[in-house]
């Protein structure tokens, strides 16, 4: 199907690539069979919202701003932590792959996986139901009675893999101000280099996503009056974080030849035969869970669709009928005028399968002029074998914006989504525009302000693994209730005979203490 080209202007096209991008994703998910979706999970779907540890919560890919010559891949599990969630905490899935892939031509089959595979050294026993029994300083701190190592692996296209780390340390969950101090320093310790270049970083962080999550409320409230709530600040995810060169993620280690990938998460896990008290894995591995794009399983997909999603690979998205009709007649963009009175965009849209299937290419033949972030660019691609699939594409030989701009492309910031997607990305304003065809029509000013959620609540970091620390403090405290100071370990006053004591004080002390951090608003920019 073809549509009448948009103009051709530079400003048009930034705008399409956007807002394209966060069409196609909007439409194919709820199109899948009885199933698709693909994207920003917290609890997506009916299935993954029953088993958190191994629900993906989003994907980022974006070439290393303080280190241009390598690429970072970050990926979440297991979403809403809320840090007084003791005593078990939240631990790696011990039965599940956690999988990070990369498509590097084209075929919508990883031609690079990296694996993180889990094991668990507790140290209670029927001693203590403590997680820690007194600060902790260390990884390897006697007070951590919960610890887990995990083992990289990187596997090729042919299903061989070679063992890149084994026994690398995981930052634990933050049991609190007085058990873990400073969880600064437990993050940097279980920072561990990679093996060719690189580095790889395992534990707890603040969620990355910002937005208003109330779009589940007739679409903020039905005249948007539900907007400029942070849902996810004070919550913390498991995170994973890659940093390595680009000549090991891209088409036959050239990235001046072949500077496109695409990437996707996934988690594959056991079966679980329960008996009273206790489970067992059982079986080869089922994927549960899939993330590329973000937003389109948890927003867009219908309910009887989204497990479905969750067990594809990406291979067989263009298979799937509905998934692909979908994407050129989306579903939301028809609530917004039913709700808002805002014209839907004609069908069929014809950008949206070529940011959503194909990447931004004019060798696509789709209606935007650009060559941006598909694998047909890359010069040592067989066309022949291209197969149109959802994924999280990145043009590494783009370099990092000197002043990133939250609306990426749409902004004329190429380096930003959906040319991957940095942490600061305002993913959610940038669909809004998107499914109200700001490809073709400009900024649409109605919905300009979009969730007054422009960044997140606590700030990233200038280095690897860029994530914020996460939180300790109770995410149902208002700002104005609590105390903003620490009281001192009470256990540091105890006589050595009370070791026990000591720690049941330190976690009657868990999450106490620390101020909220507020968001600053930020300006949204001017278009010309």
């Amino acid at each position: 199907m073809s549509a009448p080209p948009p103009t051709r202007r530079r400003r048009r096209v930034a705008v399409a690539l956007i807002a394209a991008g966060s069409t196609v994703l909007t439409g194919v998910l709820v199109g899948l069979a009885p199933g698709p979706a693909v994207a920003s999970s917290h609890r997506e779907a009916p299935l993954i919202a029953a088993d958190p540890p191994v629900d993906n919560t989003d994907v980022y890919a974006f070439v290393s701003p303080d280190n241009p010559d390598t690429v970072t891949l970050i990926a979440n599990w297991y979403p809403f932590q809320e840090p007084n969630g003791g005593p078990n905490f939240y631990p790696w899935a011990t039965d599940a792959r956690h999988d990070i892939n990369i498509d590097s031509d084209g075929d919508a089959k990883p031609d690079v996986t990296y694996r993180w595979t889990f094991r668990t050294d507790d140290r209670r026993g029927k001693s203590t139901f403590l997680y820690n029994n007194g600060p902790v300083t260390s990884l390897d701190d006697e007070n951590l009675l919960f610890r887990q190592t995990y083992t990289l692996e990187v596997v090729n296209k042919h299903g061989h893999a070679k063992t890149l780390i084994k026994n690398g340390k995981v930052a634990p969950s933050n049991t609190g101000a007085a058990s873990m101090p400073d969880y600064g320093t437990l993050r940097d310790q279980a920072i561990t280099d990679v093996p060719g270049g690189g580095k790889s970083y395992v534990g707890q962080a603040d969620d990355s996503f910002f937005l208003d999550l109330r779009v589940f409320d007739l679409l903020y409230g039905g005249n948007l009056s539900e907007v400029g709530q942070d849902t996810l600040a004070g919550f913390s995810v498991n995170t994973i974080a890659l940093q390595v060169p680009k000549s090991s993620v891209v088409l036959n280690g050239d990235a001046g030849r072949n500077p496109v990938i695409g990437v996707w998460s996934d988690t594959e896990r056991k079966s679980i035969k329960l008996k009273p008290g206790e489970q067992q894995a059982f079986g080869p591995f089922v994927q549960v869970s899939r993330l590329g794009n973000p937003l389109v399983n948890e927003v867009v997909v219908p309910a009887g669709l989204k497990d479905k999603f969750n067990s594809l690979t990406p291979d067989q998205d263009r298979n799937i009928p509905d998934l692909v009709n979908r994407v050129t007649d989306p579903e939301l963009p028809k609530l917004i005028e039913a709700i808002y009175g805002l014209p839907a965009p004609p069908t069929p849209r014809d950008d949206l399968v070529e940011i959503f299937l194909t990447g931004i290419t004019t060798k696509a033949g789709g209606p935007i002029q650009a060559d941006l972030n598909s694998q047909l660019n890359n010069a040592d691609v067989d066309p022949n074998k291209f197969a149109p699939s959802e994924q999280l594409r990145l043009n590494v030989g783009i370099p990092p914006a000197a002043d990133p701009n939250r609306l990426g492309v749409l902004a004329g910031d190429l380096q930003g989504f959906p040319n991957g997607r940095r942490l600061t990305d305002d993913v959610v304003d940038i669909a809004v525009q998107a499914v109200e065809g700001a490809a073709v029509s400009g900024i649409v000013p109605a919905l300009a302000a979009g969730d007054k959620v422009d960044a997140n609540d606590k700030p990233f970091g200038a280095s690897f693994p860029y994530v914020a620390l996460p939180g300790n403090t109770s995410v149902n405290q208002t700002s104005s209730g609590g105390s903003s100071m620490v009281p001192p370990p009470f256990w540091s006053t105890l006589p050595p005979s009370q070791p026990l004591l000591g720690g049941l004080l330190a976690a009657v002390l868990i999450g106490s203490g620390v101020a909220l951090y507020r968001r600053r608003p930020e300006s949204a920019p001017a278009f010309a």
